[in-house]
């Protein structure tokens, strides 16, 4: 583990200590969070997913000895905007311009020496359109390149015994359980409790009554069958922007669950520096250029 106190944060370095951790080190792995800006019920901040990645990213970084650049506050979010005045202060960025900004970060840092990149995010839209990008990266350069979604929604196993919500609070949700606890935890100032409520997804009302929906994905409930997705606005299947019960939530709680997801995170680094690749540095194709 690298000093408490050691800068990874590449905004705080200048290009020459980087350089050097990069060629003589090896140090060739980055993080990169991606957060963002959108509605979070009316107890919490906007930049609850924005928290929440950047204090797993510190603390796998430290974990692990590895850089990570500065938190991108802005994600793909359409869905939170919401009619006027519904969702105020949520920004999103279209999907073309997310997976151009993820693209001219990748090309930055791979043309300087780093050749394993793994995107960290806890705003579960932000893989929505990821796929395209991600591949693009590895194909032209050969680099290793990951997205990394904290172990939230429906992917829970990593947090099991923390949460103590049943499956019909869904307790890994938008602004319940998981993430009032981790905001109690890295940003108690910015907590409302008193404007918290209980609440639970629902199919949009406009489908009609033969659709239900358990819980945030972008997919509906048909004859017993989840296997239709339909384009929503989160305010069509949720009310107030909760989904789950934050009154389960406590800022202990919230910091179990940030060391775990950065001790998982940690433990997927250092499998990634094992990992064998050839990168192609040379072909400068940044936007200006192409």
């Amino acid at each position: 583990m690298s000093n408490q106190h050691e800068h990874l944060n590449i905004l705080d370095l200048s290009f020459v200590d980087i350089a050097r951790k990069v060629k003589e080190e090896g140090v060739d792995v980055i993080l990169i969070p991606i957060g963002s800006c959108e509605k979070h019920g009316p107890h919490l901040p906007l930049g609850v997913d924005s928290y929440i990645t950047i204090a797993v990213v510190e603390r796998a970084a430290r974990r692990s000895n590895v850089f990570y650049t500065p938190l991108m506050p802005f994600g793909y979010s359409p869905h939170h905007m919401g009619e006027c005045d519904q969702g105020t202060g949520t920004v999103t960025l279209s999907a073309r311009t997310f997976r151009a900004v993820l693209y001219d970060i990748a090309r930055s840092l791979i043309f300087h020496g780093f050749n394993k990149l793994i995107y960290v995010s806890h705003h579960g839209s932000n893989t929505k359109p990821i796929d395209e990008v991600t591949r693009r990266i590895r194909y032209e350069t050969g680099a290793f390149v990951a997205w990394y979604k904290t172990p939230t929604e429906r992917e829970l196993n990593v947090l099991a015994d923390i949460l103590e919500g049943p499956p019909e609070e869904t307790p890994g949700w938008h602004s319940g359980e998981l993430e009032t606890s981790t905001t109690l935890a890295l940003r108690p100032d910015t907590v409302v409790m008193e404007r918290a409520k209980q609440d639970r997804a629902h199919a949009p009302r406009w489908l009609g009554p033969a659709f239900s929906k358990k819980d945030g994905t972008g997919t509906v409930i048909f004859q017993g069958s989840e296997n239709i997705w339909i384009p929503m606005e989160h305010h069509e299947y949720s009310d107030i922007a909760i989904i789950g019960n934050p009154f389960r939530a406590s800022a202990e709680k919230g910091h179990r669950i940030i060391e775990r997801m950065a001790e998982h995170l940690s433990a997927f680094v250092e499998e990634v520096k094992r990992i064998e690749v050839k990168v192609n540095r040379e072909k400068r194709e940044f936007p200006e250029r192409a």
